[in-house]
């Protein structure tokens, strides 16, 4: 498993990335797209790019950890 890199929320971009998400998660690139894929996962598509509000993604946490 990996670990993730960032420590808090107020270090992370206002939108993030597949990598990015990967990296928050700990988990890899792969499974991050998986993710972002999902039908209740606050992603979404600019052109061909799939990104994730930070705050959304904050918010998607506390409800799936509740």
């Amino acid at each position: 498993m990996k670990e993730s890199v960032v420590k808090s929320y107020d270090e992370l971009p206002l939108f993030l990335n597949a990598d990015m998400l990967a990296k928050v998660l700990g988990v890899a690139t792969s499974t991050a797209y998986e993710l972002m894929h999902e039908k209740d996962f606050p992603a979404l598509k600019i052109g061909n790019r799939l990104l994730v509000p930070k705050e959304k993604f904050r918010l998607w946490v506390e409800t799936k950890t509740r």
